[in-house]
């Protein structure tokens, strides 16, 4: 069952509430900019398995193949601008 990227930015803003995400890709690769502070405390490695726990079930469907992520809080954000 294909999805698209409106379709997974607002899965991951039900489960991610306070976040800004962003999601751009098509067919099944996909680019995922997520800001918020859910992010605050955790490293990289952390920080992508909540975003693969929320997507795992369109992963594991084939619906998702690839997906790269930038995921950072406000003030990461607000560093790297």
């Amino acid at each position: 069952m294909a999805i698209d990227s409106d379709q997974i930015r607002q899965l991951l803003e039900s489960q991610l509430p306070g976040c800004e995400i962003q999601v751009q890709g098509e067919g099944n690769k996909f680019q995922v900019l997520a800001v918020g502070e859910v992010f605050a405390g955790l490293n990289a490695v952390k920080r992508q398995q909540k975003i693969y726990q929320i997507l795992n079930p369109h992963i594991a469907s084939g619906a998702i193949h690839a997906v790269s992520m930038r995921l950072m809080t406000s003030s990461e954000k607000a560093v790297s601008a």
